[in-house]
């Protein structure tokens, strides 16, 4: 990468999503990762993490994450909101730079198992209450099946009475 600081912000601004994805690693707090057996300063940030404000006048506030936006590098938290208006409140996002995670959210397999942590019960039981989605079948393609079957037991059978079994 360069050293100018306008060819950096212009690779930053037109990267990849798979690029924008190492932007999104926030710091662990101390004692959390001392729990940790991986010893990493800085983890990407989740949907259920929870996170304590470092910088700007909401610092020391601490949230849980409801949302993660690749596309801005921005943190949506529960505790930060706002009044447009018409007195409709939205959550505003924060830089992903401004946080640091106290809490960490292990209800997915796959994050834990990288991490190498283990699950709390609670988090088992609810990965295990969520039921599994169904599988769509394609009509067009169980009719198709159905149909080759049938013609494979007519082969089958014409192939016996010339042999002269049935």
């Amino acid at each position: 990468m360069s050293s100018k600081p306008r060819i950096q912000r212009f690779e930053r601004y037109n990267a990849p999503m798979h690029i924008r994805q190492h932007f999104l690693h926030v710091h662990v707090d101390k004692s959390l990762r001392e729990k940790m057996p991986v010893k990493r300063r800085a983890i990407q940030i989740a949907k259920g993490d929870t996170v304590k404000i470092m910088s700007g006048a909401k610092r020391g506030t601490t949230g849980k994450v409801l949302r993660v936006s690749l596309r801005t590098g921005r943190v949506f938290l529960d505790s930060l909101k706002k009044k447009n208006a018409r007195g409709k409140e939205f959550n505003i996002g924060i830089s992903s730079s401004n946080v640091y995670i106290t809490e960490l959210n292990l209800s997915d397999k796959r994050r834990a198992d990288k991490l190498k942590l283990k699950q709390t019960p609670k988090q088992k039981e609810q990965q295990e209450e969520k039921p599994a989605p169904e599988k769509k079948t394609d009509k067009a393609a169980e009719s198709i099946v159905k149909a080759s079957a049938g013609a494979m037991e007519k082969i089958q059978h014409d192939a016996q009475t010339q042999k002269g079994v049935v």
